[in-house]
């Protein structure tokens, strides 16, 4: 689904919880406000935290997909 325009993209790949929300947390404030961060993560706790922390700071998450043992992710940056 590489067919969504991103302007910043964050490879989790080999992170394991916390790192890859932890790193989303920095890398998101390097897009801007209405940009689109791309993430790619192997740790299949992303399905849960990435989901909770768009909710829980105001973040659109676009679009979610799991290919083999990478999960791909898209969010829309929040104000």
């Amino acid at each position: 689904m590489d067919t969504i325009k991103f302007d910043g993209e964050l490879d989790a790949r080999g992170l394991y919880c916390p790192e890859p929300v932890m790193m989303l947390h920095n890398r998101i404030n390097d897009v801007p406000v209405g940009g689109v961060l791309k993430v790619i993560a192997t740790d299949p706790s992303t399905t849960r935290d990435i989901p909770r922390f768009c909710q829980f700071l105001n973040h659109a998450l676009l679009h979610t997909e799991e290919s083999g043992k990478e999960f791909l992710y898209f969010i829309r940056r929040g104000s």
